[in-house]
C-alpha cells in the first residue's frame, strides 16, 4: 500500500508538474495573443491612416479633374479659337505683304529707270550746250 501511495504521490506530482507546465504554456499563449492584439490594433490604426490619406487623395484628384474640366479646358479652347482667328488674319495679311513687296520691287525698278532718264537728259543737255558754244 505504501508503494501504491508513493506511486500515486509520484503520479500526482507528475500531474502537478504537467499542470504547471500547461499553465505556463497557457500564460505564454495569453502573452502572445495579447501581443498579437496589440499588433493588430497598430495595424488598424495604420489602416485608418491609409484610408484617411486615400480619401484626401480622392478629394484632391476630384479637385484636379474639376479644375481641368472647368478652367484648363476652357482656356485651351479659348486659345485654340484665338489661334484660328489670328491664323486667318495672318493669312489675310500675308498676301497684302506679298503685294507690298511686289510694289516695292516695281517702285525700285521705276526709280532706276527715272535715274537713267535723268542721266540721259543731262547728257543731252550737255551735248546741246557743247554744240551751241
Amino acid at each position: 500500500m505504501k508503494t501504491e501511495t508513493q506511486s500515486m504521490k509520484t503520479e500526482m506530482q507528475d500531474m502537478k508538474t504537467e499542470t504547471q507546465s500547461m499553465k505556463t504554456e497557457m500564460q505564454d499563449m495569453k502573452t502572445e495573443t495579447q501581443s498579437m492584439k496589440t499588433e493588430m490594433q497598430g495595424m488598424k490604426t495604420e489602416i485608418q491612416g491609409i484610408r484617411s490619406d486615400l480619401r484626401d487623395l480622392e478629394h484632391r484628384t476630384i479637385n484636379i479633374e474639376l479644375h481641368l474640366e472647368n478652367t484648363t479646358d476652357k482656356n485651351i479652347q479659348l486659345l485654340a479659337e484665338n489661334f484660328i482667328e489670328l491664323s486667318n488674319k495672318l493669312n489675310q495679311a500675308i498676301p497684302a505683304a506679298d503685294k507690298n513687296l511686289a510694289y516695292e520691287v516695281k517702285v525700285n525698278y521705276l526709280l532706276e529707270e527715272v535715274d537713267k532718264l535723268k542721266k540721259r537728259s543731262r547728257k543731252r543737255k550737255q551735248n546741246n550746250v557743247a554744240t551751241t558754244v
